[in-house]
Formats: structure tokens, C-alpha cells, sequence
């Protein structure tokens, strides 16, 4: 007899979950064990990785909106949000970053940076200022108004993954780092070897 509630899938995630927790749910993927072996995995631990991978398919979503919504908010593209973290976290950390700081950090090239200061400039976001200890080099503002604005919206959000964290014990914490780390180690070796 099958002991699920009504509207469980064969994993446990619930039907009423939207299709999207079906991209996740074992039975659903992988009917037939091409890709994972279910040897040794009782149905009880398939059924909770499946609310797992469910979870993480959430949080990965509830990021996805949240850097949508961000950006709506601030009218700026995804790069220029990730340039305005990072020089928020230059400056707290007492930093005076570059233009090639930014373009290591971003992982894309000179010119693209360049051509991306001047769009934040343009937009009141940053100045350029003489560097502190480099005279051949320029160092990067952000505006008070922008940071403002970036804290007050993003920073905010942001902050209320620190406050899930800090509701799990010390080796709840660690058992969740050490298994994020390994699927991202796991996902980054599948690029690798698959594409």
C-alpha cells in the first residue's frame, strides 16, 4: 500500500509545490537510476533529500527574485549591483578600490569595467578619486545616496539569511557549511568533466 499524503509525489515533495520542486525530486529525474543509484539509500532518506533539494530549488528562487527586485530598485544591471556590494564592502573594510580590483573581482576585463564606472558615474553612483598611496592609479566612491539606498534595501534583505543562520546551533552550522561547500566543490567538478 502506498503510505504517502494526498498530493505527495513518490519523493515526499509535495504536488501542490509547483512544478518546479519536480526538477528536483529524484523519482521525477531519475526514474530509472541512470544518474543515481538508489543502492544503500532507504526510502525515507530519498524522500528527505527530495524536500532538500526542494529547499534548496526555494532559496535559490527567493534569491533570484530578491536580486530582481534589487535591481528594480535601484535601476541598475546585474554587474552594476554586484560592483556596488563590492565597493560597499571595500570601503567598510577600509579598502581603496580600483578599477582592476573591481575587474578581478567581476571576472570580466578592463575596458568592460571601464566602460562600467562611467555608466555609474554618469548615474551619480561613484566618483573616481586620486588613490591615497598610488599616484598612477584612481580609487572608486561609491555616493552616500547609493550606498544608502543599497543598505537600506538590498543590505536589509540580505541580512536575514545571518538571522536563519544564527537560529541553527554551532553544529547545525557546520553540517550545513560542510554540505553547501561539498554540492558547490561537486556542481564546480561537473562543469568540468560535463560541458
Amino acid at each position: 500500500m502506498d503510505d504517502r499524503e494526498d498530493g505527495e509525489g513518490a519523493s515526499g515533495v509535495a504536488e501542490g509545490d509547483g512544478a518546479h520542486r519536480w526538477l528536483y525530486d529524484l523519482d521525477a529525474t531519475d526514474p530509472l537510476s541512470e544518474l543515481v543509484s538508489r543502492d544503500h539509500v532507504s526510502r525515507e532518506d530519498i524522500v528527505q533529500i527530495g524536500r532538500l533539494m526542494g529547499a534548496m530549488a526555494d532559496l535559490r528562487r527567493a534569491e533570484e527574485a530578491l536580486s530582481l527586485a534589487g535591481r528594480e530598485y535601484m535601476r541598475l544591471g546585474t554587474t552594476d549591483m554586484k560592483a556596488v556590494q563590492f565597493l560597499i564592502v571595500s570601503a567598510n573594510k577600509g579598502g581603496a578600490p580600483t578599477a582592476s580590483a573591481l575587474s578581478a573581482h567581476l571576472g570580466i576585463s578592463n575596458a568592460s569595467v571601464t566602460k562600467l564606472l562611467d555608466r555609474l558615474e554618469r548615474g551619480g553612483h561613484i566618483e573616481r578619486l586620486a588613490h591615497p598611496t598610488d599616484r598612477r592609479s584612481r580609487t572608486i566612491r561609491l555616493s552616500e545616496q547609493t550606498k544608502a539606498a543599497a543598505m537600506a534595501s538590498m543590505g536589509r534583505a540580505q541580512a536575514q539569511r545571518f538571522h536563519a543562520a544564527a537560529s541553527l546551533t554551532a553544529d547545525e552550522r557546520e553540517v550545513v557549511t560542510r554540505f553547501l561547500q561539498h554540492t558547490a566543490d561537486d556542481l564546480r567538478d561537473a562543469l568540468g568533466r560535463f560541458f
